[in-house]
């Protein structure tokens, strides 16, 4: 590979370590062609992707980037997985297809510049979707007006009940 090749190399892969919140290192010595594909298109999916780099220009095109703090990682043959949305869809299946194919190793992975070891990973794995976390948040909304309304409108129908009743009273005094 001739000089400005790499260069390229470099570059384009810098620009997708600045865009991405979530990188993982995976070792996967083992695993043939067919289970690589698979593993790329899960990943495609999920909006994320796997790049299989030289550790030299990794290490080089890492270095501004919130994935420098993994360069002690770089030592043999890893595969980089990319995630530029949501960072739960793509770990989810990569930690699936891992428990699958145990020939795929997850190393270490970074989110947002902190570094993640491997039980963070499965941890962020198991988390649930984000459709699930806005479901959630909205349902949450949505019960704190109704429960105001529940708790405004106690006062007037516990004052009109009291009225009945001294009402009821006064009709079966005079009766």
């Amino acid at each position: 590979m001739d000089r400005r090749t790499k260069e390229q190399i470099v570059s384009e892969l810098q620009e997708k370590l600045k865009k991405a919140n979530l990188g993982v290192l995976t070792s996967f010595n083992a695993m043939n062609v067919e289970k690589m594909e698979a593993l790329r298109n899960a990943l495609r999916k999920n909006d994320a992707e796997l790049k299989v780099v030289k550790n030299t220009l990794l290490g080089i095109a890492s270095r501004e980037t919130g994935f420098s703090i993994l360069a002690d990682h770089f030592k043999y043959p890893v595969a980089v997985v990319l995630s530029y949305k949501d960072p739960v869809a793509p770990t989810k299946a990569l930690v699936e297809f891992a428990r699958k194919n145990p020939e795929l190793d997850i190393k270490v992975g970074v989110l947002d510049g902190k570094m993640l070891t491997k039980a963070d990973i499965t941890a962020l794995a198991d988390l649930p979707g984000r459709e699930v976390l806005l479901g959630k948040l909205v349902s949450v909304m949505a019960a704190v007006p109704t429960s105001l309304v529940t708790v405004l409108s106690a006062v007037p129908r516990s004052f009109v009940q009291v009225l009945h009743a001294y009402s009821e009273k006064k009709q079966t005094l005079n009766s």
